[in-house]
């Protein structure tokens, strides 16, 4: 009997705490790790400045193939976990991007992990979660980091 991969997108930015904590709600999922894919994407935002030297640009500034540790992090956690993973970086609008490939890769699940941002600690998502929230076209999981 074939079984069916769960494709999770699992975007990442350079907060370790949180993407270790996604990296552990994807693992938790309910079912066999081993039939769960995992794309850890991690988002870099263009930009451009000077400096002494001339114009720097997004490029400039990171190795390609090079990824953030908590992109590292991530995946070490989810293969441990017997999750198949695949990491990528984009250069673009976190969101767009984020809604972009998770259309690209069909992706079953958006896993994403936030953080309380109010005195009172109700959850107020920061502009790239709401705007996944409110555009995607398939379930997104949001876990919250103290």
């Amino acid at each position: 009997m074939a079984t069916d991969t769960y494709t999770v997108l699992l975007p990442v930015d350079r907060e370790m705490n949180r993407a270790e904590r996604a990296a552990e709600a994807v693992a938790d999922l309910p079912g066999d790790p081993a039939e769960v894919t995992a794309v850890v994407l991690h988002v870099i935002e263009p930009f451009e400045g000077t400096d002494e030297g001339g114009m720097v640009r997004t490029e400039d500034l990171y190795e390609s193939g090079e990824f953030p540790d908590s992109v590292v992090a991530a995946t070490d956690a989810l293969e441990d976990a017997g999750v198949t993973v695949e990491r990528r970086q984009i250069e673009g609008d976190p969101a767009e991007t984020i809604l972009s490939v998770a259309r690209d890769l069909d992706a079953d699940n958006i896993v994403m992990s936030g953080r309380p941002r109010s005195p009172a600690g109700k959850v107020l998502f920061g502009s790239t979660i709401q705007s996944v929230l409110l555009n995607a076209e398939r379930p997104v999981t949001t876990v919250l980091v103290e």
